[in-house]
This record gives C-alpha cells, structure tokens and sequence, in this order.
C-alpha cells in the first residue's frame, strides 16, 4: 500500500510539474530560461545530499519517525502536528514554541508518503519548491516593471552562488526563500498588475503567510511589514499622495506604530524579549566561535543605545565580511570572493542612485525592500557573530538585496550586453 501511495504521488507531481513547466516555457523574455535553471538547482541538489549537512540529517531522521508514527497511529501523528511534542515507545522530540526544526521535521514527516523516507527525492521536493516560487517573481516582475533588467531576478533567486547552494536540498532556506519569494510575487500582482483579487490568490497567501512565519518569524515579520508598507503607499498614491517623503513618513509610522502593536498582541515581539534573546544567541554562538572567523563588538547590552550604536557595523558585517585574509579554508575564501562582487554591486548601486541613474522600479519598491534588507542585516549582524552561520541564514537577504544591486543602469547595461 504505502508503495502504491509513492508511486500514485510521484506520479502527479511529476505531471504537475511537467504541465507547470511547459506553461512557463511561454511566459515573455524569461521562458527560455527556465529548464536551464531548473536544471542547475537539480544538479546543485544532488551536491547539497551528496554532502549532507548535519542538520539535514537530524531532519531527515526525525521525519522518518514522524512518518512512522502516522502509518502506526494517525491520531497521534495530528497531534504531533498540532502541538510541540512528539513521543514514541522508544524516543521523544520535545520543543517549546516557535521551533522552525520542528516544523521542518513536520513537513518532512508528510513528503516521506512519497519519498518512502528517500533523502534524495526530499531534497528534490524541498528544492522544486523553492524554485517554483522564485519562479513567480522570474516571471512577473518584467510585465509589472518593463523598464527593470529581465535577468536581475533569475541571478538574485535563482543563480548567487551561495542563494542557490543554500536554498537546494534539505535546508530550511529552501522553504523560506521560495515562500517569501512567491508571497512577494502574489502582493506586486495585486498592488501593480491591475487585476481583481481572486479568492484563490488569498488563500495561497494565507498558506504562505503561515510557513513564513513558521520558519522563521522575525525574517517573515520583516517582509510582512514593508509588503503592508507598500500597500498602504499604494493606496495612498491613488488618493494623489505621491510625494516621496510622505511616502517615507508613512513607511517609519508603520515602523513604530506596527511594533507597538505587535509588541502588545505577543510578548516574542517585546523590545525586551528581543534584546535578551539577542545576547543570548550572540554570547552563546560567540563562545563556539572564538577559534573561528567571528564578529566581536564591544560592550554590546541588552539597550536601544547600545542596539542603535552597533546597528550600522552589524548591517556592513552582514553583507561583507568574511574578508578574503580572515581565512584560507575554501569555504571561506568563496564567500569572501562573492563578498568583493557584492561591495562592488553595492558601490555601483550608490555611485549610479547618486548620478539619477538607479533604474526603474518604482520608489515605494524600492523603498519598503530597502527598509527590509536594513533591518534584516542589522537583526543578522548582531545575533550572529560566526562567519560561517551568518552566510547561511543572510540567505534570506540576499536574493532581495541583490535584485535592488541589479537594477541600476550601469549594471543594465552589462546584463543586457
């Protein structure tokens, strides 16, 4: 029976995405493109399980004893599901709350009914996900923004080295770079693509909404915020408020006015609840990194002063360290090589925003993405002083940084070129 189901679901996926790609193969400018890409994240895939990471085997071991439980007790498995616990005869799997690894493991526990507990074809449901919903931004950002390079998306999603190493196989990056991706996608059609909300797009939103947020929260809330930003600037223009400082002055009362809220709906959101869990992740990882290349700050405490001070190093710290003398081990050296690319993009980008040539996505874009990856940067710069850690999860920044790096009119003319 169970190989039956396998074989029943591989089938359909199979279908589905033979249909799914063969549509997209006509999607303008960006068709020609997609087997290609879809290609090299398969074959990135295959390296990422042929060097499995510790974490994706902690994943995998726990999914298959998840799917256990659902073929020997499917009650207790929806109680797993609904709940921070899992226990069986011979193990146990407690977290409190919030866990992301946990909620991977869930995901993982339901992809084995198709798997049959495979690592490899997981990793290819993981990967096909993510490459989907980088898909939808591939396709519809050139329709929605005629004037921005058609290539700026593929390579900020779907071809940066370390997005598409990150964001292949069992990663949580995979689910949370292709949710995001493909919310973003959902709300630039609605706010610029002039067409009626449908109620299936809603309810795709919600769905995605919520794996973001299962994910990992505080990246999600992030995107969450300036996407509301960008709403209510759009509402706001239709009214004839189009000025780009009460476009700012809306994006900061957002700012302050939705963390309060937040902070009042749940504590996790609380000034001081985030700048204890801060210290607390930066000391800890700080003591296991101290024989490693790390970021150090001085006298960094639990205060706005403190946060504020530290705020501008964090971000820097996040988009270019490490430096190519910080070590001689490949890993390293490779992210320091696209670190030098990256300061390059980011120079580029000032030198050309400064002579009016910053390229065409409109100001309310490019504003609310900005106000994203800043903040993201600065959150990632201080929780995260390993080198090595802080390359992976800024993975969720790149993608949206890179595509602001792309969309000048130097870097245009190499892309078209």
């Amino acid at each position: 029976m169970r190989i039956l189901l396998a074989v029943g679901l591989n089938t359909g996926l199979l279908w589905l995405l033979w249909r799914w790609v063969r549509q997209q193969q006509q999607a303008a400018g960006v068709g020609q493109f997609i087997l290609p890409l879809l290609a090299l994240k398969l074959v990135i895939t295959l390296a990422t399980v042929v060097l499995l990471t510790e974490d994706a085997r902690y994943f995998q071991y726990w999914g298959i004893a998840l799917t256990d439980q659902l073929w020997t007790a499917p009650t207790a498995w929806v109680g797993t599901l609904l709940g921070d616990e899992f226990h069986a005869p011979d193990r146990q799997l407690i977290y409190h709350g919030y866990s992301n690894t946990f909620f991977l493991i869930k995901i993982l526990s339901a992809l084995n009914l198709a798997s049959l507990g495979s690592v490899w074809l997981n990793a290819m449901y993981l990967s096909v996900f993510c490459f989907v919903g980088c898909w939808q931004l591939v396709r519809k950002l050139p329709p929605l923004f005629p004037d921005t390079p058609i290539l700026a998306v593929p390579i900020s999603f779907l071809l940066w080295p370390s997005v598409l190493y990150w964001t292949s196989g069992l990663t949580k990056e995979s689910v949370l770079v292709g949710t995001l991706a493909w919310l973003t996608a959902l709300v630039l059609g609605w706010l610029y693509g002039g067409r009626p909300v449908r109620a299936w797009s809603v309810v795709g939103a919600v769905v995605l909404v919520v794996v973001a947020f299962k994910m990992r929260y505080f990246f999600a809330v992030l995107l969450f915020v300036a996407l509301l930003g960008l709403a209510i600037i759009r509402v706001g223009e239709r009214l004839g408020v189009r000025r780009r400082g009460m476009q700012v002055t809306l994006v900061v009362l957002l700012l302050v006015g939705g963390g309060f809220v937040l902070s009042e709906v749940n504590s996790i959101f609380r000034f001081n609840r985030f700048s204890s869990q801060l210290l607390r992740n930066y000391y800890s990882m700080l003591e296991q990194s101290r024989h490693k290349p790390h970021i150090e700050y001085e006298h960094l405490a639990p205060t706005w002063q403190s946060v504020v001070t530290n705020a501008p190093a964090a971000a820097l710290n996040t988009v270019v360290r490490p430096w190519p003398w910080e070590s001689l081990r490949w890993n390293y050296l490779t992210v320091s090589m696209e670190n030098l690319v990256l300061l390059a993009l980011l120079l580029t980008a000032m030198a050309a925003v400064a002579r009016g040539r910053g390229g065409g996505l409109p100001f309310a874009l490019v504003l609310v993405l900005v106000v994203y990856c800043l903040g993201l940067a600065i959150l990632l710069g201080l929780t995260t002083p390993n080198l090595g850690t802080l390359n992976r999860y800024r993975t969720v920044l790149l993608p949206f940084l890179l595509l602001l790096l792309l969309q000048n009119d130097y870097v245009r003319r190499v892309l078209k070129w």
